[in-house]
Parts: C-alpha cells; sequence; structure tokens
C-alpha cells in the first residue's frame, strides 16, 4: 500500500542504472508525476450524484457526512490501494457518522456475496509516526475498542454486519479486495521514464559543457584538470624539445534520442492506463472537440463504468449499515435490493454535443412518449432541471 501511495505523491525514487553512473549523480533524477494523473484523470471523472429508489433514506444519511469529501476521498483511496474502507459509528447524538479509512489501515475477511466484511480491523487514529493509537476490531452486531493496544471499551449495535464496509476497485474471483489503478506495469514504465531522465541529466552536463582532453602533456607538467572552471585559463609552455600539448574537445551530446525515448514511454504508459499524450504532457498540435476527446478517451471512460458500479455497491452497502444504526433495527439486506446509484457523465457534452442529445431526445420520446424523463437527462447531460425550483 505505501509503495503505491509513494508512486501517486511522486517520492519514489529511481533504481539502479549501471555502475556508469557515480551516485553523486543520482540525485539529479527528477520525479514523474504519471502515476498520480493516472489515479487523478480516473478518479476526477467518477462523480457520484445520488441513491435511486431510495426507500430508506440514504441521501440524508450520506448529506449529513460531507458528501462532497467522503466519496471522492472513497474512490480516490480505492483507486490508488485497490481498496478503501468507510467506517461507521454513532455520534454523539446517536446519528450515524461515516468516516473513510485507507486500504493500508484497515482489513478484514470478505462475504463473496454481499462484499460486506464477517470481521475486520481498523486504525481510528496515529500518532505523529504513523503508530496506532486507537483501534477498532469490528464484528456484527459489536465494536471493540482498543486505545495504545489495550482493550478500552465495547459498543452493541443492532447491524448484523461489522460496522467496516470495502469500496472496491476492479474485484474478481481470486483478489475480492480488488486490483490498484498503478498496477505493476505503471509502477515499471515510471522506473524505465525515470532512468531515462537521469541519464538525460547527466547527458545534459556535458551538453552544456563539452568534456575536453589533452595530448602530450608532459608528465611533470602540474595540471589537475577537475580544479578548472568557467573562469579558469589554461596556459601551456613548450618544453625542453620545443613541443606542445595538443588541446581537443569530445563531440558534444545529442539530447534528442532521450526526448524520444522519453516520448515512446509515455505512449505506452498511455496504452496502458487509458489516457493519451496530451494527458501526460505531450500536446497535440490541434486542440481536440468533445467528441474527439471522448473518442480518445473510450477505454478510460469504460474503466469508469465499471468503478462506478463496484463503487456503487460499497456505497449503498455502508448506507444499509447506517440505516441499520439510525434506526436502531436490524434490516434485511435484501430490502435494500432496488436501491441504485446515480452518477453523473463521465464526459461533460459540450455545446454541439448537447444539440446532439437533445435531438436524440426529442426523437426517442417521440416514438415512445415518456421514455426519457428527467433522471435519464441528467444521467445523459449532468444537467439538473431548474422546474422543480420554480
Amino acid at each position: 500500500m505505501n509503495r503505491r501511495y509513494n508512486y501517486y505523491e511522486a517520492k519514489n525514487g529511481v533504481s539502479a542504472v549501471g555502475k556508469l553512473i557515480p551516485d553523486s549523480y543520482r540525485n539529479l533524477a527528477e520525479t514523474l508525476g504519471w502515476c498520480g494523473k493516472a489515479v487523478d484523470i480516473l478518479a476526477d471523472r467518477i462523480i457520484f450524484d445520488c441513491f435511486d429508489n431510495d426507500a430508506f433514506e440514504l441521501n440524508e444519511i450520506y448529506r449529513l457526512n460531507n458528501p462532497d469529501v467522503l466519496f471522492d476521498s472513497s474512490i480516490l483511496s480505492a483507486l490508488i490501494t485497490s481498496c478503501s474502507f468507510i467506517y461507521i459509528d454513532r455520534g454523539k447524538d446517536g446519528y450515524p457518522t461515516l468516516q473513510v479509512i485507507d486500504g493500508g489501515h484497515a482489513t478484514g475477511e470478505i462475504d463473496p456475496v454481499t462484499n460486506l466484511l464477517t470481521e475486520g480491523y481498523a486504525v481510528l487514529e496515529c500518532d505523529k509516526f504513523d503508530r496506532p493509537v486507537k483501534e477498532a476490531y469490528v464484528r456484527p452486531y459489536q465494536t471493540d475498542y482498543y486505545v495504545n493496544g489495550r482493550h478500552e471499551s465495547v459498543q452493541m449495535h443492532k447491524a448484523p454486519y461489522p460496522l467496516l464496509v470495502p469500496v472496491i476497485n476492479r474485484p474478481d474471483a481470486r483478489r475480492p479486495f480488488g486490483h490498484s489503478r498503478i498496477s505493476r506495469p505503471c509502477m515499471d514504465i515510471m522506473q524505465a521514464a525515470l532512468r531515462t531522465l537521469l541519464r538525460s541529466e547527466v547527458s545534459a552536463e556535458f551538453y552544456s559543457f563539452p568534456q575536453k582532453y589533452i595530448l602530450g602533456l608532459s608528465d611533470e607538467a602540474e595540471f589537475n584538470g577537475r580544479e578548472l572552471s568557467l573562469e579558469s585559463f589554461l596556459s601551456f609552455g613548450k618544453d625542453g624539445d620545443g613541443d606542445k600539448p595538443v588541446l581537443g574537445q569530445f563531440s558534444q551530446q545529442n539530447m534528442t534520442p532521450y526526448m524520444e525515448q522519453l516520448r515512446t514511454l509515455a505512449s505506452v504508459f498511455a496504452g496502458e492506463t487509458g489516457l493519451t499524450l496530451d494527458d501526460l504532457g505531450f500536446s497535440s498540435a490541434n486542440p481536440s472537440s468533445s467528441e474527439a476527446i471522448r473518442a480518445a478517451h473510450e477505454n478510460l471512460r469504460l474503466t469508469a463504468r465499471k468503478a462506478q458500479r463496484t463503487f456503487g455497491t460499497g456505497f449503498i452497502n455502508a448506507g444499509y449499515l447506517a440505516a441499520c444504526i439510525r434506526d436502531d433495527f436490524e434490516f434485511d439486506r435484501r430490502a435494500f435490493a432496488d436501491t441504485r446509484t446515480l452518477w453523473l457523465p463521465v464526459f461533460e457534452p459540450d455545446s454541439a454535443a448537447l444539440t446532439g442529445i437533445a435531438d436524440g431526445i426529442l426523437k426517442i420520446n417521440q416514438a415512445l412518449p415518456g421514455f426519457l424523463g428527467e433522471k435519464n437527462i441528467r444521467q445523459l447531460t449532468g444537467l439538473r432541471s431548474d422546474a422543480n425550483d420554480l
């Protein structure tokens, strides 16, 4: 988990590049934010809207728990570490409170049918050295709290599952806790790009100040090439035989191969993550229209839609257990089967696209009156009607 957070925050170092580059030059390597871009671009396009068929008023629970931060934080953490957790507690007034915990500070045994935990563990508070101060061991109907390693209290509740709900990115049968957006190929490509940058920085030193050489220097001459600087002046006289040394300069380094290699690695990284070269800082000649951007990001759109489905399950599960806490009643999970999550469009349409969407909606509703209503139109365009506010 920490390794992937290091790549996301661009704190990862460059791996060994051989013995040709001295250790003193390795601090020349710059950092790259490609892994952070791969996560942020996808996370910024996954925007939760609301719950549909909300018979148990889950929207109200989330609205009172800072949803603008809670949803974004859980989605971002799940994309980085493959899984984040929503911890549910009873507030001082008895109303449920929701807290996001990253995948490095919580774990548990998962039920593959419901994607809820059968038991779990979470670090609720840490000190400045990231050592656990307050921990929770969660079980059905009960949560045990530990402070500095000692059992402090027990909280009983009516929820039939532990009050720790996983929000998972791309789960499968073998890895029920999902896969990180920062995959191993992404990290390997990042290392190759950092090595390329390191080599280019070392070459840039010789590009700016080409290496020189001296032929025929007498063994008795006092000369230390390491002490030369831009302000130094070389002076060599003839020896007793009238000979003099010959000065020369190595050919200047060419930086073009490094830029081409970096661009190639950016193309490979873009193909791995569904991004484009524009997203990674290699701008194209012409600006793209909304439809062109959608076409170039088709893989990203499919990835976002897949993430919406799995994240939606986690948000409904967390709302279900929070409803049990709010009403102090043990609900059946099947009672929430009709509740769905609605999301804003992955790509917001521009004015030209809105015109085409409006024409399509008009024709569909003429063929099937009332087929597309306010809810469908919001999912297509992201626009909310003002008719209900009048």
